[in-house]
């Protein structure tokens, strides 16, 4: 199969948009709660994180919009999904070390296993771009799109766990 960028580009401008758009609203939601994150050493690791993986599939998307040989796309893409790879592995370390203070602070090492995958399929995407295979747009659309889910997914727990900080009573939420 052929790379065909012209056929993605709908999808990577919603990516990137969206992306755009959530760093835009997450900035204010952690503004407006910025004591409660920055004195929490997991919320402030997650509000962090989620910064950094909007931004990456901001520049994903950036950089699958700019036109340039599928080789130099693959290898641009390669490296940024490593340079991510590095913010949920170290979550995962830091998980390890405190591990009583993250479950407190709604961390979970099945976050960091999801982002870290799903780092690891975009980085597969761009070895299987750099081989010139067409198919490996699906990979990194799809790696987008789990990381997309996730960072809301994530970003919500954070701000529903420091919105249930300052709550003095004994009374207990039911799902």
């Amino acid at each position: 199969m052929q790379y065909q960028p012209e056929l993605w580009r709908n999808v990577f401008i919603m990516l990137g948009s969206s992306s755009a758009g959530l760093i835009g609203l997450l900035f204010i939601a952690s503004s407006l709660h910025i004591k409660e994150i920055v004195g929490n050493p997991v919320f402030h690791r997650r509000a962090f994180n989620n910064t950094c993986y909007l931004l990456i599939i901001f520049i994903e998307a950036l950089l699958i919009l700019v036109p340039q040989p599928v080789q130099v796309l693959g290898a641009e893409l390669i490296a940024i999904n490593l340079v991510g790879l590095s913010l949920p592995l170290r979550f995962i370390y830091l998980f390890f070390q405190n591990e009583n203070v993250f479950r407190r602070g709604g961390g979970s090492l099945f976050l960091g296993v999801v982002f870290s995958a799903s780092f690891l399929l975009g980085a597969a995407g761009g070895v299987v771009l750099f081989a010139q295979l067409g198919w490996g747009i699906c990979l990194v659309a799809a790696s987008c799109g789990v990381l997309l889910i996730k960072v809301v997914l994530a970003a919500w727990s954070i701000l529903a766990g420091v919105g249930h900080l300052p709550i003095a009573s004994n009374k207990t939420f039911t799902r």
